[in-house]
């Protein structure tokens, strides 16, 4: 009786964990439900303010350029009757001084032929003398209506027509962005973003990524990259903090952008790569990620190398070169055990690099492969896994190696593929840089 009791007690426990656990998977689909209906209320929010908005500010600007249109047609009709007028007002008050000129000349004529024998004569002569004076014979031209401006207002009915046309075309509602985020993955001071259309049927020509400090009320959205790649890469973020991402796109022949993309967090746990202060022949950036190779120094000087062992296996490690000074065979980029001091080259043991020539150099010894030389604007990338974390035979330990690294050095369009043999078990690795000549400029990523 006992052991069908344990059982029964085994059972019950196991029925309230799954009955507990299956609770909890349902608040978690409640909370996602109560998210998803957050989303589409505050979304449809937005969207409709933004509609109300733009067309209110459009309505608004339409009413402010046809008031003003009117004002300016109105103002060439009062310009142009302005000017029209004031000959014709000269015309007529020259018409009516001659009017007055004769009504007095009738006057004084009249009163001359009414009066006595004794006065007829003089003032039959100052009458004469005044109608001469007057010139009765000599009227002023009076324009005819056809030289005479007849104002009238053109206007284009078709203007409604193409109004109509284009409002009924304004704006648009869509359910979802045509792109997305599709994955988010930490890198050396910054995060790797990758984004996908989810429109088919939407021609992107470029797109755009933005970015902005998580929980920060005041934080503005910052464009971080204007292009048609699907990913970029965003330096210079703090570890340890989250960061939110969106992108949007614009279509084939558009100038306004698509809507953004739903937010996506991401953050990195990685420091940022930086080259080592204080190394003779070099000058850094203030984030210590770009090296300049100094005229100071014009003898030798020793390699550059990095702060700190911060690349890991599994990492892609990137040198952008900015500015290229003389080529010379012993120049080196790359990634080694150690920061050895005073080498003044990474073409040495326990190191793996590149020459600005394109040898590829491995523990010291030139390989047969050659990548592209090293130009301005090229970037140099390096990959590591690991193949082997034990000794594989005496015969690896007699040529110094208990350890396999698959590297991969990518320059231009074309990469080498080696196994690196070194010394000791490593999970983190320094970089460096040496150039012979000054006038070079590396950014490391």
């Amino acid at each position: 009786m006992s052991v069908e009791v344990d059982v029964m007690l085994q059972e019950a426990k196991e029925s309230i964990e799954a009955a507990q656990n299956y609770r909890s998977e349902l608040q978690q689909r409640l909370h996602g439900l109560s998210q998803a209906r957050k989303q589409v209320r505050g979304s449809s929010g937005q969207a409709r303010e933004a509609l109300r908005r733009h067309f209110t500010e459009l309505q608004a600007a339409a009413s402010q350029l046809l008031t003003e249109r009117l004002a300016a047609l109105l103002a060439e009709v009062d310009a142009i009757e302005a000017d029209s007028i004031k000959p014709l007002d000269d015309c007529q008050s020259l018409i009516e001084h001659g009017v007055g000129q004769a009504d007095e000349l009738l006057r004084e004529g009249e009163a001359a032929l009414r009066c006595g024998l004794g006065e007829k004569e003089d003032k039959l002569g100052s009458f004469t003398k005044k109608a001469m004076h007057i010139q009765l014979d000599s009227l002023p031209e009076v324009p005819a209506l056809v030289d005479v401006p007849c104002v009238s207002a053109q206007l284009d009915d078709s203007l409604l027509g193409l109004l109509r046309d284009r409002v009924t075309r304004l704006g648009s509602v869509s359910s979802h962005p045509p792109v997305q985020i599709e994955e988010l993955q930490e890198r050396p001071g910054g995060t790797l973003v990758r984004w996908c259309k989810v429109d088919e049927d939407f021609a992107a020509a470029e797109y755009r990524l933005q970015y902005r400090r998580s929980g920060s009320g005041g934080s503005q959205y910052e464009d971080a990259y204007i292009g048609r790649e699907c990913e970029f890469l965003v330096l210079h973020l703090d570890p340890h903090n989250d960061y939110l991402f969106r992108v949007c796109a614009r279509g084939e022949g558009r100038t306004e952008w698509s809507p953004w993309s739903i937010p996506q967090t991401g953050y990195t746990t990685l420091a940022p790569h930086e080259w080592c202060p204080g190394t003779e022949g070099y000058i850094l950036s203030s984030r210590r990620n770009i090296a300049l190779r100094s005229d100071s120094s014009q003898s030798r000087c020793p390699v550059l190398y990095s702060n700190a062992p911060t690349y890991f296996c599994g990492q892609t490690l990137t040198f952008k070169i900015s500015a290229a000074g003389q080529m010379d065979r012993r120049d080196s980029l790359g990634v080694c055990v150690d920061s050895g001091r005073g080498e003044e080259s990474l073409q040495r043991d326990q190191a793996v690099c590149i020459s600005t020539n394109g040898a590829v150099f491995v523990n010291g010894k030139e390989m047969t492969n050659q990548l592209p030389a090293i130009t301005v604007g090229s970037a140099v990338t390096f990959d590591m896994e690991v193949v082997n974390l034990f000794p594989i035979s005496n015969n690896n330990l007699s040529e110094g190696g208990n350890f396999k690294l698959r590297v991969t050095i990518g320059s231009g369009n074309r990469e080498v593929v080696f196994d690196w043999l070194v010394d000791q078990a490593v999970d983190c690795l320094f970089f460096g840089c040496s150039f012979v000549h000054y006038g070079w400029k590396v950014l490391v990523f």
